[in-house]
C-alpha cells in the first residue's frame, strides 16, 4: 500500500512527496526503456519456464535412475551454484565470456578455429549468456524439488504400466508427469516469479547493456530510484511489475490446477 501511494507522487527521497496522481503511470507506458525492460523480462521468464524447468526435470530423472553411482556427489555438484554468491558467479562468467581472454572463446578457437566472439557486447548473445548463467545457477535447486517428487511416485504405478505394455516414454508421460504435477506447478510458478524479478545477472554481467539489450524491469526500477532519485516513478514501475507477476501467476495456478481441492 505504501508503494502504491508512493507511485502516485513525485519524490526524490527527501522532504514530503508531491502528489501527482496517475502521471507516473502515464509517463511509464510512454517510456521506451520500460517497454524494452518488459520485453527483456518476458524473455527471461520464457527461458526459466521453457528451458530451465524442463532441464531440471531431466536432470532429476537422470539422478533418480536405478544403479547410478556417485549419486550424492552428482546432487551436491548440481546444487553448489545455488549457494554461491551472485557476485562470485558474475566474476567467474565475466572471465568465461571475456572477448579476448575468455575460456569460451579460447575453447571454440582451439576446437573449431572460430574467431573471438563478443558474448556480452552483442545484444542477442548477451541475452543468451545471461540465460545460460541463470540455467547454471538455478537448475540444481529446482532439481531437488523434482527429485523429491520422483522418489514419491509409487513403484506399483510403473509396474501396472509395464503390464499394459507401456515403454519408457509412455511411462514418463502417463505415470511420471501426472504424479509430479503439483510439484511441477510449484516449480513453474516460482521460476516465473523469480525470472520476472531478475536483477543480479544482468546488473553484474552487462549493466543492462549493450545499450538496454539486457535491461530487466528490476534494473529499470533500480536505475529510476537510486540513480535518478525518481522514487515515485520507480514505485509505479514496481506496482506494474507486481500486477503483471501476480496476474500471470494466478493464470498459471489455474492452468496447472494448483489447489483444485482447496
Amino acid at each position: 500500500l505504501a508503494a502504491v501511494y508512493l507511485s502516485l507522487t513525485e519524490w526524490v527521497g527527501l522532504g514530503a512527496p508531491n502528489w501527482i496522481g496517475l502521471s507516473n503511470y502515464a509517463n511509464l507506458f510512454r517510456d521506451t526503456s520500460f517497454g524494452t525492460a518488459l520485453v527483456n523480462s518476458l524473455i527471461y521468464t520464457l527461458i526459466a519456464v521453457f528451458v530451465i524447468v524442463p532441464c531440471s526435470l531431466l536432470v532429476a530423472q537422470a539422478l533418480n535412475a536405478k544403479g547410478l553411482r556417485a549419486r550424492d556427489l552428482f546432487r551436491v555438484t548440481f546444487f553448489i551454484p545455488m549457494v554461491l554468491s551472485p557476485i562470485v558467479i558474475a566474476l567467474i562468467y565475466s572471465l568465461v565470456f571475456d572477448t579476448n581472454y575468455g575460456l569460451l572463446n579460447a575453447t571454440l578457437k582451439a576446437l573449431f578455429g572460430l574467431p573471438n566472439t563478443d558474448w556480452l557486447g552483442d545484444p542477442t548473445l548477451a541475452k543468451v549468456a545471461i540465460g545460460f548463467v541463470l540455467l547454471w545457477r538455478t537448475v540444481g535447486y529446482l532439481t531437488i524439488f523434482f527429485l523429491a517428487a520422483l522418489q514419491n511416485v509409487s513403484p506399483e504405478q510403473y509396474e501396472a504400466a509395464s503390464l499394459d505394455g507401456a515403454g519408457t516414454f509412455r511411462k514418463f508421460t502417463n505415470v511420471t508427469l501426472p504424479a509430479i504435477r503439483p510439484v511441477t506447478a510449484f516449480v513453474v510458478v516460482t521460476s516465473f516469479i523469480s525470472a520476472a524479478q531478475l536483477f543480479d545477472e544482468p546488473y553484474l554481467l552487462t549493466k543492462g547493456g549493450p545499450g538496454e539489450a539486457t535491461l530487466s524491469v528490476a534494473m529499470f526500477i533500480y536505475r529510476a530510484a537510486f540513480e535518478r532519485q525518481q522514487f515515485g516513478y520507480a514505485a509505479a514501475a514496481g506496482v506494474v511489475l507486481f500486477v503483471v507477476v501476480f496476474g500471470v501467476s494466478q493464470i498459471l495456478n489455474r492452468a496447472l490446477a494448483i489447489g483444485r481441492d482447496a
